[in-house]
């Protein structure tokens, strides 16, 4: 398993919220979670919801963002299967740096005969601020703003 946490498929279902390790959370909002892919935690409790509460009162914004991300493995261990889904999905969301992942759906299907697990989420991020990733976007235009003279 690569050092990573066992995934246990019956926990990730619909509204299974996702963050990543790092994430700075503000203080006096703790989240319980469990390890669950490496670098990435599985929120237990509260939902979407309670999170937003949570970081909205702690002058946090929880962004969540429209377009859903999708991929699939084919296997048929539904364990190894999903995990290997969300973790396609996951490195689809990295590239765009969000620090959440909120799962729309977990499908186990099959293909002519092929099992596989498909999984549909949308990217979310916590950060101060209403702007998504707005004091970083404003850094690096202001660097190319310099370069460019």
């Amino acid at each position: 398993m690569n050092g990573e946490i066992k995934l246990v498929a019956e926990k990730i279902n619909g509204g299974t919220i996702l963050i990543k390790e790092d994430t700075l959370l503000p203080e006096g909002v703790q989240l319980e979670s469990d390890p669950c892919l490496k670098g990435w935690r599985l929120v237990k409790n509260p939902g979407s919801s309670g999170i937003d509460r949570k970081l909205s009162e702690a002058g946090r914004t929880f962004f969540y963002m429209a377009g859903e991300v999708g991929a699939m493995a084919f296997g048929s261990d539904s364990e190894k299967t999903t995990r290997r889904a969300i973790k396609k999905v996951i490195a689809n969301i990295e590239s765009e740096r969000f620090n959440c992942l909120e799962i729309s759906q977990v499908a186990a299907k099959s293909f002519l005969g092929l099992p596989y697990v498909a999984v549909t989420a949308h990217p979310r991020h916590i950060q101060e601020g209403v702007f998504l990733f707005h004091a970083e976007r404003l850094g690096e235009w202001g660097r190319a703003g310099l370069a460019a003279i």
